[in-house]
């Protein structure tokens, strides 16, 4: 199954390189530390914004209880069919351009937790704003948001909206990525 989805992984990259961003999924190592990262007795619900093949998907499923509302956004429509099979307990959404119409179509207002795995150094900037001034507003006050980046680039813009608690470089990844883990402002701000 590891072979399928690393060439449905690389076929989604050839078709759509600035969506994809990455030419193979998230390795075991980055899984495990975005894993970690999360205090995952305060999370109750969860999105995922660029599952790809699950890589995370499926750390993340070993440690939520029972009742967890999941949400995972994949654009490539193979790949959301792959993790479908896989995770039918979950809701499926191709575009995280709208997380909050999609929450509130399930009547939820806030998430505990969010993992992006997005590209925004290939994203416009109207896109890249737009879809982190939709995380920050599905935050609940205090709410985790960790965010792997191929690159440095997001921590100004992250730092002018969320609380950066840290971010951990991660070698064992291709291509290497920084894992920053940040927090909502409790005041909402």
């Amino acid at each position: 199954m590891k072979k399928f989805e690393t060439l449905l992984f690389l076929q989604a990259f050839l078709k759509n390189p600035k969506r994809v961003g990455s030419i193979l999924p998230s390795s075991k190592f980055l899984a495990s530390k975005i894993v970690q990262s999360i205090p995952w007795n305060e999370v109750s619900i969860i999105a995922e914004l660029g599952s790809g093949t699950g890589a995370i998907t499926h750390l993340m499923k070993a440690h939520l209880p029972c009742s967890t509302t999941v949400f995972l956004f994949e654009r490539d429509k193979g790949m959301r069919n792959n993790l479908k099979g896989k995770y039918p307990d979950f809701m499926f959404h191709s575009n995280a351009s709208y997380l909050l119409k999609k929450m509130h179509q399930e009547h939820v207002h806030q998430l505990d937790c969010i993992i992006c795995g997005l590209p925004f150094f290939n994203f416009s900037r109207e896109m890249r704003e737009n879809i982190l001034s939709q995380i920050t507003t599905a935050l609940k006050p205090g709410g985790l948001l960790v965010l792997y980046q191929h690159s440095l680039h997001m921590k100004k813009k992250l730092a002018e909206q969320l609380i950066i608690e840290n971010i951990k470089f991660v070698p064992y990844n291709f291509p290497p990525v920084y894992v920053y883990t940040c927090r909502k402002k409790e005041d909402g701000n």
